[in-house]
């Protein structure tokens, strides 16, 4: 075959994987060991960081018309600050995490850099869409969102007093490994 007709050859191969319909659905488990979500609050005196440990997850993403389905669950009794008082404090008065024991998004949107989805947390559902960066090699898929969640808002508890000033919004980092089956 000569380079000449290669060419239009591999034209029409593009052009027919991005018709809808064609181009194959992706599928990814996430592995919570390679993935969790860390957050960030601030305060007037300092900031304070922590961790939640990803459950398990698994998406399903239709490239052709940017749909999603699925599920990430987050380990909400797995909130961790480093400071064993302020953790009782969080998840007994704050996240209730014994009535509350997970957050779960489902998505149902993947743009080229954003989710949309529902965020189930607290016992309430929410609307949201989170900032992502997807990278795919092989058969490997990382990424990572972020979010700034007005907890406060959402009906929980904002830990303040009269000494100690905490904003209403906590930011979310989520940072998640998987593979595409």
């Amino acid at each position: 075959m000569s380079v000449r007709r290669r060419i239009p050859a591999s034209l029409l191969f593009i052009a027919l994987a991005a018709l809808p319909g064609l181009a194959q659905e992706v599928v990814v488990t996430l592995d919570p060991a390679k993935s969790s979500v860390q957050f960030t609050l601030g305060d007037v005196l300092h900031t304070v960081h922590g961790t939640f440990k990803i459950k398990s997850g698994e998406v399903r993403y239709d490239p052709a018309t940017g749909k999603a389905a699925g599920q990430i669950v987050i380990d909400v009794k797995s909130g961790d600050t480093g400071s064993a008082a302020r953790d009782r404090r969080m998840h007994k008065d704050i996240l209730e995490s014994d009535k509350y024991p997970e957050a779960v998004f489902v998505p149902d949107k993947i743009a080229s850099e954003s989710v949309h989805g529902t965020l189930r947390i607290h016992g309430t559902d929410h609307d949201v869409t989170f900032a992502a960066k997807v990278q795919m090699q092989g058969g490997m898929v990382t990424a990572s969102s972020s979010f700034t969640m007005p907890y406060v808002q959402w009906g929980m508890k904002n830990p303040s007093n009269f000494i100690l000033r905490v904003n209403p919004t906590v930011d979310l980092q989520m940072n998640v490994s998987g593979r595409n089956r």
